[in-house]
């Protein structure tokens, strides 16, 4: 079993800067690969990829939405993820969700098989 936490969120204004993080625990932690999705407040669609990168950290895939302005990274000591968000708008309110899986990236949510419990970021403009 795996247990991802994230932490980090919060209110911030436009053109701010935040770093969210993703603890992993359990069994193996460093060899999954790792995503960064997002739901929109209000949103019945499914959630928003975002970023994601492979246990290796050598692969990294990025949302047209975000590329540039989000880098993700991880620290395989620590068993933690990280999503760096730069010059954040108001449309990047969501509710931000880490997700892990086994070695391969990817970019879509029905193949992460462990999902942290969201954590909330709102941008005012």
């Amino acid at each position: 079993q795996v247990r991802l936490v994230e932490s980090g969120g919060g209110l911030v204004q436009a053109g701010d800067s935040l770093r969210l993080s993703c603890t992993v625990s359990g069994r193996s932690p460093n060899y999954y690969a790792v995503a960064w999705f997002r739901q929109a407040p209000g949103s019945d669609r499914d959630r928003e990829f975002v970023a994601t990168m492979n246990w290796t950290g050598e692969t990294t895939f990025y949302s047209e939405a975000v590329k540039g302005q989000f880098t993700i990274s991880r620290d395989n000591v620590r068993n933690t993820v990280y999503l760096q968000m730069t010059w954040l708008k108001s449309e990047d309110t969501a509710v931000y969700y880490c997700a892990a899986r086994s070695v391969a990236a990817s970019t879509s949510a029905m193949a992460f098989d462990y999902w942290g419990q969201g954590i909330q970021v709102t941008v005012s403009s």
